[in-house]
């Protein structure tokens, strides 16, 4: 609860406030379409809170959640479809520039314990997240909607 209300505005307008912003830009469009497909980017830490530090940014994922679910309540009957993947512990070029300090530096130290934490024991990359979207968006999930898919390697199930 110590937390700074300037990092709360700054991480609730990174993660929740922008995603707003881009829906409420598109969807005047996809009303006059009669269709479309919203895929919001959250994190399984909008699910589960594990890490102290991430506090602000586990409750502003959740947010994602739910305005995912209330986006596609609101907007299911124009058209539109509204999901949203829950990306877990990724292998990407962040976490070498961000994870590493708390691992002091090591970074096979980092990777062995990223890995160990998921039930498949293998991070996953970027390609993971982009073909769920590619599913979400496509003609094959026409009748999906409000559902948060979790992209983990099974991570929430722990």
């Amino acid at each position: 609860m110590d937390a700074d209300e300037e990092d709360w505005d700054r991480v609730m307008n990174v993660n929740v406030k922008s995603i707003f912003n881009a829906c409420r830009a598109v969807v005047p469009t996809m009303i006059k379409q009669r269709e479309g497909s919203i895929v919001n980017i959250s994190s399984i830490a909008g699910l589960k809170h594990s890490t102290p530090y991430l506090f602000i940014y586990s409750v502003s994922k959740a947010a994602v959640n739910k305005l995912t679910q209330s986006l596609a309540f609101e907007l299911a009957d124009k058209g539109i479809r509204v999901n949203c993947i829950l990306p877990g512990m990724m292998d990407t070029p962040t976490i070498y520039k961000e994870l590493t300090k708390l691992y002091d530096g090591d970074i096979e130290k980092m990777r062995k314990d990223r890995n160990g934490r998921i039930p498949m024991k293998i991070m996953g990359d970027a390609w993971d997240v982009a073909y769920a979207s590619l599913f979400l968006v496509s003609s094959q999930a026409k009748y999906i909607t409000g559902q948060i898919l979790d992209v983990d390697g099974g991570a929430a199930l722990t």
